[in-house]
């Protein structure tokens, strides 16, 4: 069984990760979230994939799925602040220019950055999900020090080409492009070329 590291942050499209989580979960795979204080306010402020329904509520609609395990941010004693406890990939979707600024330089000052920088450290994949526009030099500078010490940057860019009916479509192509890189099939867009 695959074990994913799932960390959500404060940025805005917290229902990229909360979809992912869901894909993870139906692809078999036991899943591992971490989610900052920030992204606790978001999810109130942010709607999730059915109308009426707050991103929260969605992720606490989540809770009780087998194969799914949730920690406090602060806690830095969780199995996955540890190298000898083997995830094989984490992805922060979405992730904020702090939380991406703390990885490039090494922070590691709560579990979701100790988490991550053991999964550098442990030469797994680490993908990170930037969602903010436009970008500044020092951010731009940040990515490239990450995508230097081996993370995958995919920032949260849907495509059009496999035509959009609305807000799940444009969702669930981040979520497929992600699930692409962890090389888990899936059928969340239509593929360009393909009839």
């Amino acid at each position: 069984m695959k074990r994913y590291a799932v960390g959500l942050t404060g940025a805005s499209g917290v229902i990229y990760g909360i979809a992912l989580i869901g894909e993870l979960l139906a692809s078999g795979a036991e899943v591992h979230v971490i989610v900052s204080q920030a992204a606790r306010l978001v999810m109130e402020q942010e709607e999730g994939l059915v109308p009426g329904q707050t991103a929260a509520q969605a992720l606490e609609a989540m809770r009780s799925k087998p194969g799914l395990f949730f920690y406090d941010n602060n806690d830095i004693t969780a199995p996955m602040a540890s190298g000898s406890y083997v995830i094989d990939a984490m992805i922060i979707m979405p992730c904020t220019m702090s939380t991406l600024s703390a990885l490039a330089h090494g922070s590691a000052s709560n579990l979701m950055e100790r988490a991550a920088d053991v999964i550098l450290k442990e030469n797994r994949m680490l993908l990170v999900v930037p969602r903010e526009t436009p970008l500044n030099k020092i951010h731009l500078r940040n990515m490239l020090m990450l995508a230097e010490a081996g993370a995958h940057i995919v920032p949260a860019m849907p495509a059009f080409y496999h035509h959009p009916q609305g807000l799940p479509d444009m969702v669930y192509f981040m979520v497929g492009k992600v699930m692409d890189l962890l090389k888990l099939p899936h059928q969340l867009f239509k593929r360009y070329g393909y009839e």
